[in-house]
């Protein structure tokens, strides 16, 4: 059986800062070709947003990473067997920790 990992697009995959345009997709993030194709090599790969799936599928031919991706979604997939989003905390089982760290959360893009 082949596993199937999710991706946020909007802050992993591209320069998403904050700036919310739904027309426009900022550009890829650097590394994020060589990422895709060492996860494809092993994985089926699903971009899960809130974007619109015809822009997601234009912006993935444009900057050259369509042949990595597998589906474009917008609902998480239960089977998958990972999700990378830049807006996810961990549980561990612990609920004090993972209150501590969803108080303090601050996305990846705000921190760079």
């Amino acid at each position: 059986m082949v596993k199937t990992i999710q991706i946020d697009l909007d802050g992993v995959l591209n320069t998403y800062c904050g700036n919310y345009d739904e027309n426009k997709i900022s550009a890829p993030r650097k590394g994020v070709k060589e990422f895709l194709e060492k996860l494809a090599k092993n994985y089926q790969i699903e971009i899960f947003t809130v974007r619109n799936i015809a822009l997601v599928e234009k912006w993935l031919i444009k900057n050259k990473l369509d042949k990595y991706i597998t589906n474009i979604s917008n609902i998480k997939n239960p089977f998958s067997t990972v999700i990378i989003d830049d807006r996810a905390i961990r549980f561990d089982g612990n609920f004090d920790k993972t209150y501590e760290e969803v108080i303090n959360f601050i996305p990846h893009w705000k921190t760079t």
